[in-house]
């Protein structure tokens, strides 16, 4: 177990349980003198004393895991990444706020988001009165989009409360994967009275409810698992909207928008706990070495269902491994992020050009796989591939998109995957980042801007982003 220090964690903890040293000393059967070292962090955290703390008072190990700390971190660098602000905090700097003083960290985080969210009412403001210079001059916050994701990532893309509710309802329906239609069906019917019609005339739309009539109108179009995922869906809308409603209003969203969109979100994540419940998809995934498309064909669902539901298993007492789950379209757009734990995607300007996920593009419908390293050498399996939706019909437009699954390199020997690789080469990595605005690289070929904070030299700068450059030393004859 490497060296952790959690002395501020620990004294947090006993000042939460109001206990005197010792008497937190005497729960975890540990002298009072190393329990003051380890609250002052002279001696390291150890798995017998962690053991300990799940023992007296219940704790998930995982809240003294480095894998919390990575997630702070990582949000901490974008909050704090405004040069604005003046100072340029370390990494070394980030890493000390995120071990010692975590609540702290959290309530900077906090900050933040709500001086996005002034910011974008006093942005609306400005514009409604026509003081057009001055709302551009304004940082826009998340949108209600973001903020609904934020809300997943929150809570490490699990959710507990539907997860197991749905787990329970596919039970007592004795549901069998990949051919649950029938039972859904009949199920609408005889508790909601709904009525479920296959149209054939749908395209582009999937699913919908005629609430004066109570028929379930969805298109034939849907292979077996897509056609059970909406009426799951629809399943969840109305057996389980108290569970929905009370989960959204926890939550606290700033829009009604971003309500309406979190109460999708939900509904959706049920359905998917429902077509591949837990444990049996769980115990599918480990016996497959997580291959995504043979668990797609056993349950009856796409390529990007089964990624999305790989990246949701972290129930705390059987957790699969902790994917991290991305969708973005041709331009870089990214229409579905997911992490599991401690992967961060930036919200400060696109993504890395030197990603798989947008290497697969150029070879439709193959699975592409990359060992990527980030600069803090923090080493991944990354896992892309193209999916299409089509409305059908000859001259229809379709929708392509790229999704991508990765995991901790640690856990790449588990998943098929890594068949051929060499895990253990670091050479082998792709060194990339999670935006070229936090991204410190400064030799990275594809760098479309210079980091925020720390500009590059001036013929960097000139060669690289200047409109028109000339090389630099063309430049500087000019100059």
């Amino acid at each position: 177990m490497k060296k952790t220090f959690m002395g501020v964690r620990l004294r947090r903890l006993r000042e939460e349980r109001r206990l005197t040293q010792a008497a937190l000393a005497a729960k975890l059967n540990i002298s009072l003198s190393y329990l003051n070292q380890l609250e002052n962090n002279q001696r390291p955290l150890t798995l017998p004393v962690l053991l300990a703390l799940n023992s007296a008072f219940g704790l998930d190990v995982q809240s003294f895991s480095e894998d919390d700390e990575a997630r702070l971190i990582a949000d901490l660098r974008d909050v704090l990444a405004d040069p604005a602000l003046g100072e340029t905090i370390s990494t070394a700097e980030l890493r000390e706020l995120a071990v010692n003083m975590p609540a702290v960290g959290r309530a900077l985080i906090g900050l933040h988001r709500r001086q996005r969210q002034a910011a974008e009412q006093a942005a609306t403001l400005a514009a409604q009165l026509g003081e057009d210079r001055q709302a551009e001059t304004i940082l826009l916050p998340s949108t209600p989009y973001e903020e609904v994701r934020d809300f997943f990532y929150a809570n490490n893309n699990y959710i507990p409360r539907l997860d197991e509710a749905a787990e329970a309802l596919a039970s007592d329906l004795a549901l069998v994967p990949g051919a649950m239609a029938d039972s859904l069906t009949a199920r609408l019917a005889r508790e909601h009275k709904v009525s479920v019609v296959i149209d054939p005339g749908a395209i582009g739309t999937q699913r919908r409810f005629d609430r004066s009539t109570n028929i379930l109108h969805v298109s034939q179009r849907l292979r077996p698992g897509q056609f059970a995922f909406q009426l799951a869906t629809q399943v969840a809308m109305l057996a389980f909207d108290h569970d929905v409603t009370e989960l959204v209003k926890a939550s606290r969203f700033s829009s009604r928008e971003a309500e309406g969109l979190a109460r999708i979100g939900l509904a959706n994540y049920f359905a998917g706990a429902l077509v591949m419940p837990y444990r049996k998809f769980l115990a599918s995934a480990e016996r497959l070495r997580y291959d995504i498309e043979l668990l797609g064909e056993e349950y009856g669902v796409g390529f990007e269902t089964a990624c999305h539901r790989l990246s949701t298993l972290q129930r705390p007492a059987a957790r699969g491994i902790p994917f991290f789950f991305i969708r973005v379209d041709r331009a870089g757009n990214i229409s579905k992020r997911q992490s599991a734990t401690d992967f961060h995607f930036s919200r400060v300007g696109g993504t890395c050009p030197l990603w798989n996920v947008y290497e697969a593009f150029a070879s439709p419908g193959k699975i592409l796989t990359q060992i990527a390293r980030m600069p803090d050498d923090r080493t991944y399996l990354w896992i892309a591939r193209t999916v299409t939706h089509s409305p059908g019909g000859y001259g229809s437009s379709g929708k392509t998109f790229a999704v991508a699954l990765g995991c901790d390199l640690r856990h790449a020997d588990q998943i098929v995957y890594s068949r051929g690789l060499d895990l253990a080469s670091p050479e082998n990595a792709t060194p990339i980042g999670v935006s070229c605005k936090v991204c410190q690289r400064r030799e990275c070929p594809q760098r479309a801007f210079p980091p925020i904070g720390r500009p590059l030299n001036v013929d960097e700068t000139v060669s690289r982003f200047a409109p028109y450059a000339a090389a630099p030393d063309t430049a500087r004859r000019q100059n």
